[in-house]
């Protein structure tokens, strides 16, 4: 037993909560951060790609209006003429800064800078690939102290974007590369729309990180909150083991033995004796109540928990159940009174084990209580429950053993065994029913039991 207990303390110095809530972080931030990322290099080059293309279109269009594709092998007709006009206009465009021509053999026929006019590039990667029929797009930032490519020259505008596009002109059949226009400008609309969609991305990509964090983290709060209660029962099942060996064997031992010293005390009671002798003969029938009540309860919490129900007479109930500790209370100052509702409809339960609870409830009261005072047992009807309470105006529960008195064999009595709340708390639980529990320092408890109708 004691090594099924031990094997439950490495799950308990586990913490599922602490270490899901670090690697929960790490992971969701992780992948918003990649998802985010992923989609704004998507949208960078997607947006860029789409600008190109239509520039691309634009200007194929221009060369087909004007028939204008012997320009680009030195043609100096009056199409070529209103061609390379066009393409002046187009270098006055905002943020275009450059427009260089080439022909197939890599010769530069016109270019906005008349300095680079007639130069031949070899070295060009991005100038091969258009030569090859392909649209060429890249992007990057103007830097005049590292101008790598000559054209890029006398550039005056300097540490912006770029976006720099190789536009291949086919024949007048669309099957031949007659030509390369390069455009080269600072787009700032378009970045800036980058922009704007980039930092959506990021801000949807935090707000829905958050959004799965909390609610995973919730999940596993609720879990981690079951595990606990689950392992609480686990422990409290092998407990229960315990006290169901341990009770059966405290009633053979002791129930004859105790059976004989009773009926020896009140055999006693029955002859002529001193005073001071009866009462000490009724003390031993006390004790002797007292003592198998105990046995009682070790017994029926160790019970198993598919007890039958049936329905009970709630006012029947309460109309014996404080019979035994009568005498006692009395003797003490204390009241008990009973409050309930007139013609309470039946619950679902056990009548023994009903008046068991409640008198338990009673004794625990009335041992609270250290002076005079009020024990009030009181029964309503609340919805589709009977709301059964036990009130006194005794010392309280500290808020320190709040959260334990349920536990078992937890007792702040000194020869308490720690078995009357949890075993009320047992029995409601079998019963379909809960147990509430309030307590002001110095103003006294109340224990509510809310059990349900029978249907």
């Amino acid at each position: 037993m004691l090594m099924k207990l031990k094997a439950l303390a490495p799950f308990q110095a586990f913490n599922v909560l602490r270490w899901f809530a670090a690697t929960n972080l790490i992971s969701v931030v992780l992948v918003s951060a990649v998802s985010a990322w992923a989609l704004t290099g998507f949208l960078t080059e997607h947006m860029i790609r789409h600008d190109a293309e239509a520039t691309a279109s634009f200007v194929r269009s221009i060369v087909a209006t004007e028939n204008a594709y012997d320009y680009f092998s030195g043609s100096t007709g009056s199409n070529a003429q209103q061609l390379q006009g066009f393409l002046g206009h187009m270098n006055r465009i905002p943020g275009v800064l450059r427009v260089n021509v080439y022909s197939v053999d890599r010769r530069m026929v016109w270019s906005s800078d008349e300095t680079l006019i007639g130069q031949r590039l070899e070295d060009n990667e991005e100038l091969e690939e258009a030569l090859r029929a392909d649209l060429v797009v890249h992007s990057g930032v103007v830097d005049p102290k590292h101008l790598v490519k000559p054209e890029h020259q006398h550039l005056a505008q300097g540490n912006q974007r770029f976006v720099e596009s190789y536009v291949p002109i086919f024949d007048i059949h669309g099957r031949k590369v007659v030509g390369v226009v390069e455009l080269y400008k600072v787009p700032t609309d378009l970045f800036e729309t980058i922009a704007a969609g980039t930092r959506m991305i990021w801000l949807a990509a935090a707000v829905a990180g958050a959004f799965l964090y909390a609610a995973l983290f919730w999940i596993v709060w609720r879990a981690q909150r079951i595990i606990e209660v689950q392992g609480d029962r686990l422990i409290e099942s092998e407990s229960l083991a315990v006290v169901g060996e341990m009770g059966s064997a405290v009633a053979h031992g002791l129930r004859n033995p105790l059976a004989a010293i009773r009926s020896s005390a009140e055999l006693a009671l029955e002859s002529p004796l001193p005073d001071e002798a009866r009462d000490c003969a009724h003390d031993i029938v006390t004790q002797v109540d007292r003592l198998e009540a105990w046995v009682r309860q070790l017994l029926t919490y160790a019970k198993p928990s598919h007890a039958a129900l049936e329905p009970v007479d709630l006012n029947a109930v309460l109309a014996q159940v404080g019979e035994p500790y009568f005498r006692d209370l009395e003797r003490r100052g204390i009241k008990l009174s009973v409050e309930a509702a007139p013609d309470l409809p039946p619950v679902r339960g056990d009548a023994a084990l009903l008046t068991q609870m409640l008198g338990n409830l009673i004794a625990n009261a009335g041992e609270a209580m250290t002076a005079r005072g009020s024990i009030v047992l009181s029964a309503n009807r609340e919805g589709e429950e009977i709301v059964v309470g036990v009130r006194d105006d005794g010392p309280g529960i500290a808020p320190r053993d709040m959260g334990r008195v349920f536990k078992p064999f937890f007792s702040t009595k000194p020869k308490g065994l720690g078995l009357g709340l949890p075993l009320v708390r047992r029995l409601a639980e079998r019963f379909g029913g809960t147990v509430e529990l309030e307590s002001v320092p110095g103003s006294g408890t109340v224990v509510r039991l809310r059990l349900r109708l029978w249907a």
